[in-house]
């Protein structure tokens, strides 16, 4: 591999991970001895590239530093179509939306050899027609409530049609095969819930904020959901 790639490479890395990333991770994704990394990073540093970190410990990327535009390569472009293909079929009616108006805007930036990766691909998702539940609610409202921390008040029946009204703060939404599911803090039950969004018949969206950080929440989550296993 040649040094320029191997840099832009080493950068892309970086900036996929939010947390230090060491040298050995590193040193393994780029098939190089930590040595390399090492000599890389410190040529960066000096090319005025803000990495933070040192050997033992891990790299991250600095806010603010952005790479020059890069070309997509054949596994990344089908990567994405599997991806955006699922979404399209399974996603909600705006999110499957702009899942197809992503794929026609990287059909336009493409150069002419790769654009039969993208409109001739070798790989797909499933997009069958399959019946998924009913839903009564704008579910692209509910994400935008999660992306601004919203409190929201829900209708909402279990399986087996017990309806209660609930103030929840939702946290994320999980798209299945079958279904879609609202991760969220419960006041009622104060604790984390899940909610299958076909089995809530009323959502308003308040103009209170939740307290505390979703991702601090999130993490809680987690861990909450990991020690369940």
């Amino acid at each position: 591999m040649a040094r320029a790639d191997r840099l832009l490479r080493l950068l892309q890395i970086l900036r996929r991970h939010r947390r230090p990333v060491t040298a050995s991770v590193i040193a393994d994704e780029l098939e190089v001895c930590q040595r390399t990394v090492y000599r890389d990073i410190a040529g960066l540093i000096d090319e005025g590239v803000p990495i933070r970190g040192e050997a033992g410990i891990g790299y991250v990327l600095g806010d603010g530093y952005d790479l020059p535009p890069l070309m997509f390569n054949a596994d990344e472009i089908e990567a994405m179509l599997v991806g955006l293909r699922w979404v399209e079929a399974r996603g909600d009616a705006s999110l499957a939306r702009a899942a197809a108006d992503v794929v026609a805007k990287i059909g336009q930036m493409l150069p002419v050899h790769l654009k039969p990766v993208l409109f001739e691909p070798a790989v797909d998702a499933p997009r069958w027609p399959l019946e998924l539940p009913d839903e009564t609610i704008d579910v692209a409202s509910l994400r935008a409530a999660i992306r601004n921390c919203r409190k929201v008040e829900i209708a909402y029946s279990d399986e087996k049609g017990r309806a209660t009204t609930r103030v929840i703060w939702p946290l994320a939404l999980g798209y299945f095969e079958m279904s879609r599911i609202v991760i969220a803090w419960c006041e009622m039950r104060d604790d984390f819930r899940h909610f299958r969004t076909d089995r809530v018949r009323r959502a308003e969206i308040s103009a209170q904020r939740y307290p505390g950080s979703r991702a601090k929440l999130l993490a809680r989550w987690r861990a909450t959901m990991n020690g369940a296993c």
